[in-house]
């Protein structure tokens, strides 16, 4: 045999185990979810319920990987490095891939880098506070806000806590003083202990204590009330229309991932929002399921999109930059 014959047939051999493993159905080993949050908080208890249903339609193991810090950037980062095959993912939110982009110099691009998969799960903001304040509803509030500028302490865990008080701020003429957290869990702790005044918190994070009587709950920032809490009216009901903020979970992928790969992990995050039990569990966290067609991968990149245009100009405008 001669060297070019040789030659051919090795070409044509690889080529031919090439096109197999291409080929072979994705995914065919684990995949992870990187939650760029400690382990306990609402993010990585929406997720670890999705990807219960995830490894029954996937047919795989799906592992969740809490990388913290940077209000979630360094956890992000990790998957925007993360080879484009499906089986780095990463599990953000309205926080991580929208109010960041802002704030932070990110050693990455929150559009250009990632391919969005589904978006999952949205909760409203409640406006809540010790209930030593001597506001009964959200017109005293604002009435007992204005006259006390820098006074009235604001626990801040999160950038969401930050831009939604900011806004609050941006909307009535109040002024906080904003007290830093590392974490929603104690900044809760100390609104219960009555060592700070307020919050602007996920519903999911406040129920438990609003339940508990333990805390006041003044407005929740949506359009339509909460299953969960039907006794908070809305922002517009309360007097502060169209203030609206939502804290928005979503799956993404690394830029580059295929087509086939993003279908089939789309379809695996809408199976489990179909799932009546998965929907039970998200409900009792006070999460909002989207409809239908806003599962889709083009709605949530419209999202984010259309919340980078709301929200980075106040950003910018408030100068605000992380703690």
């Amino acid at each position: 045999m001669n060297r070019r014959l040789f030659a051919v047939l090795v070409l044509t051999a690889a080529c031919a185990i090439g096109a197999k493993a291409t080929a072979q159905p994705f995914p065919t080993r684990p995949v992870t979810l990187v939650v760029p949050f400690a382990a306990g908080g609402p993010t990585d208890a929406i997720t670890r319920i999705v990807a219960e249903r995830m490894r029954v339609s996937l047919g795989q193991t799906v592992i969740i990987e809490n990388v913290t810090g940077a209000d979630g950037s360094i956890g992000v980062g990790r998957v925007a490095r993360a080879t484009p095959d499906g089986y780095t993912l990463s599990i953000g939110q309205w926080s991580t891939h929208v109010l960041n982009g802002a704030a932070y110099a990110l050693p990455y691009d929150l559009l250009r880098d990632f391919e969005p998969v589904a978006l999952i799960a949205t909760n409203p903001v409640l406006i809540v506070s010790n209930t030593a304040v001597p506001a009964k509803d959200l017109h005293e509030l604002i009435a007992w806000l204005k006259p006390n500028p820098g006074k009235v302490s604001v626990g801040m865990a999160s950038m969401s806590h930050r831009i939604a008080a900011v806004y609050f701020q941006n909307n009535t003429g109040a002024r906080f003083l904003f007290v830093p957290y590392r974490g929603a869990g104690p900044a809760m702790q100390d609104l219960v202990a009555r060592q700070i005044d307020m919050m602007f918190d996920q519903a999911a994070n406040s129920l438990p204590q609003l339940r508990n009587g333990t805390i006041k709950a003044y407005a929740v920032t949506a359009k339509e009330r909460l299953a969960s809490a039907p006794d908070v009216p809305t922002v517009d009901e309360a007097g502060l229309p169209g203030f609206y903020i939502a804290v928005w979970t979503a799956l993404w992928a690394p830029a580059g991932t295929p087509a086939p790969v993003i279908a089939k992990l789309n379809a695996s995050v809408v199976d489990a929002l179909g799932n009546p039990a998965v929907r039970g569990r998200l409900a009792d966290l006070g999460q909002d399921i989207p409809p239908r067609d806003q599962q889709t991968p083009a709605a949530l990149g419209a999202l984010q999109r259309a919340e980078m245009e709301k929200w980075w100009p106040i950003i910018k405008a408030a100068n605000i930059k992380p703690e």
